[in-house]
């Protein structure tokens, strides 16, 4: 029997730590692959020999783009993931293929979209984010090629976490580690052998999501998948789309709120240290990016534990993955205070050896990450809001931290504190994050405790319909 037809039934019957560890492993395993994704091309684009340093600033400088287009593709993928995750537990099989047609169709629209208003103001967008004459070309050099695969990667994450909502994390997870090897393999020839520079380790990135992407499709084309995709693929339900966009919402914002505030981040670095600052933020970016993946891989086996058992109406186990999740997530975090604050140079050595940079991304990165063992639960707490379709809690957990906390914050401390305020501004919004999330987490587990399984969820404020 398929994997397809047995995985959403053991979703509301196998015990919840069974279910975590077999639906997180896979989701840390590939999460992990996938920080280790992004930081392939730093690492290679750090040592080309005689720009690495002005090169890997560049790089820096398109991660506000990348995560625009991040945030539109998590706009339609997440609020997908979660409905479908709903859908199967309500047994509600042909609105969850429906589903998985307009994932396919919006990826697609938007992709398209974002592309091509991005390629037709491409140097004004890279200067605005916090570019300048010496970074420019290359900057454009990379995203140049990462916008005309744009559908492509819209699709690959996509389809990605349609795989783990559908109950096949193993194959996501076998997707992600490909794309990874893969990539690894491919940035060396075309950066180094095939001699070019930053533009080939984009060409190896889109390359590498082609042919997991196009495994993906094969597979959703499946007849013996309880998900599969419909004769009609390209055909949009507007109440679907609606009701997907509205949940992935959360997210989007999130994602386009990291945009604004990168770009903030970048020109005050360029402000007070210059060119190299922006690549010290890199290289401290791409090292917190690799513990956040592992939480987001916690997040990604909650997701579909958490909203199975809320359409199934089984509260006891909802409350149940959500303490596990964040248990394990703060565990994660624990370590990544110790690496920050012990082990800096180690981490930031694999990415450059040019001395000055090394030294301005070791302090950066102990100044950041004092209250990141806080991080982690605070992150669990807003995917476990978005996974039960709690809209607008979601939203306010994936603005406040960044944009009514951390923007002020980034501009107030370098007034008096040069550089250094820069990277003080993150814990303390932080913590102030972090309370903001323990009340309104609070507020929701006293209405839990009100609820039995079986009984009606409109006391929760779900947007999803039962």
């Amino acid at each position: 029997m398929a994997i397809g037809r047995t995985a959403p039934t053991e979703l509301g019957t196998e015990s919840v730590g069974k279910l975590l560890k077999k639906y997180a492993v896979p989701g840390i395993i590939a999460m992990t692959a996938s920080s280790l994704y992004n930081m392939v091309d730093s690492i290679f684009i750090g040592h080309i020999p005689g720009v690495g340093s002005l090169a890997l600033s560049g790089l820096a400088v398109t991660f506000p783009l990348m995560n625009l287009s991040s945030a539109l593709g998590t706009l339609v993928g997440v609020g997908a993931a979660t409905l479908i995750s709903v859908l199967l537990g309500q047994k509600n099989y042909k609105v969850a293929n429906k589903v998985l047609a307009n994932d396919i169709s919006l990826n697609c629209i938007t992709g398209v979209i974002f592309a091509v208003l991005c390629l037709l103001f491409i140097n004004p967008i890279l200067y605005f984010f916090g570019a300048s004459d010496n970074t420019i070309r290359f900057a454009r050099e990379y995203m140049e090629v990462i916008l005309v695969g744009n559908v492509i990667t819209h699709l690959y994450f996509g389809l990605n976490a349609l795989l783990r909502s559908s109950g096949n994390p193993k194959l996501a997870m076998t997707l992600t580690l490909f794309t990874v090897i893969s990539n690894t393999i491919m940035d060396p020839i075309f950066i180094f052998v095939l001699n070019m520079g930053i533009r080939g380790a984009a060409i190896a990135t889109v390359l590498c999501q082609a042919m997991a992407l196009s495994y993906s499709l094969r597979y959703f084309m499946r007849k013996d998948n309880m998900l599969r995709l419909p004769k009609r693929v390209f055909e949009l339900d507007w109440r679907i789309a609606k009701d997907s966009l509205s949940i992935g919402l959360g997210p989007f914002l999130m994602n386009s709120a990291s945009c604004i505030v990168t770009m903030f981040i970048n020109q005050q670095l360029l402000k007070y240290g210059g060119d190299l600052a922006i690549g010290a933020y890199g290289i401290v970016n791409r090292i917190n990016f690799m513990f956040i993946m592992i939480v987001m891989g916690f997040n990604q086996g909650m997701q579909p534990i958490a909203g199975y058992n809320f359409g199934a109406l089984k509260y006891s186990r909802v409350r149940k993955v959500f303490r596990l999740t964040a248990m394990w997530a703060s565990i994660v975090c624990l370590f990544w205070f110790v690496a920050s604050e012990f082990f800096p140079q180690l981490m930031v050595g694999i990415f450059t050896s040019d001395p000055e940079l090394k030294e301005m991304a070791d302090k950066g990165l102990r100044v950041m990450n004092p209250i990141v063992p806080l991080v982690g639960w605070q992150m669990v707490s807003t995917n476990f809001f978005q996974s039960l379709g709690m809209v607008r809690k979601s939203i306010f957990l994936s603005l406040s931290r960044q944009l009514l906390y951390l923007v002020p914050l980034i501009y107030i401390f370098p007034a008096f504190l040069g550089i250094k305020g820069v990277f003080m501004a993150f814990p303390c919004s932080d913590i102030l994050a972090f309370i903001t999330t323990f009340i309104l987490i609070h507020s929701l587990f006293r209405k839990f405790d009100r609820l039995q399984d079986g009984d009606s969820p409109a006391i929760l404020g779900s947007n999803i319909k039962q």
